[in-house]
C-alpha cells in the first residue's frame, strides 16, 4: 500500500487546513489508520486514528481541535485540522497498519506516507 499526504502548509494561528491522505490500494481492510506527527529531533507522536470498526482516538493535546475521517470510496484518510496552535507545527505523516494492534502506536503500522509540513505561526 503506498500512501500520498498533501494538504499541508502555512496558516497563522487560529485557522484550519485539511490534510488528505491517498492510498494505493483499498483501506477498508486496514485495521488501522492514523495520522502521526513529528517534531524536530523527536520521535513521531500519533495524533489520530481510526480503526476498521470506525473508532476513533485522539491524543489529548488535539482534543476538540482535530478530526480524522475516512472515505473508502476513495480510498483516502482525512484531518481537519481547526484552530490551529504554533504547537501544532510538525510534519505530519499518513499511516495505515493490515494487523491488529494498538492504532495509536507507531509500532503497529507497516505503511507510511512521505509526509506533509504544518506550520502555524
Amino acid at each position: 500500500v503506498q500512501l500520498v499526504e498533501s494538504g499541508g502548509g502555512s496558516v497563522q494561528a487560529g485557522g484550519a487546513l485539511r490534510l488528505s491522505c491517498v492510498a494505493s490500494e483499498g483501506i477498508m481492510d486496514t485495521y488501522c489508520m492514523g495520522w502521526f506527527r513529528q517534531y524536530p529531533g523527536k520521535g513521531r507522536e500519533g495524533v489520530s486514528a481510526m480503526d476498521i470498526d470506525g473508532q476513533v482516538s485522539h491524543v489529548d493535546s488535539v482534543k476538540g481541535r482535530f478530526t480524522i475521517s475516512r472515505d473508502n470510496d476513495k480510498n483516502t484518510l482525512y484531518l481537519q485540522m481547526n484552530i490551529l496552535k504554533p504547537e501544532d507545527t510538525a510534519m505530519y505523516y499518513c499511516a495505515a497498519s493490515s494487523k491488529y494492534g494498538n492504532c495509536r502506536e507507531v509500532r503497529t503500522y507497516d505503511y507510511w506516507g512521505q509526509g506533509t509540513q504544518v506550520t502555524v505561526s
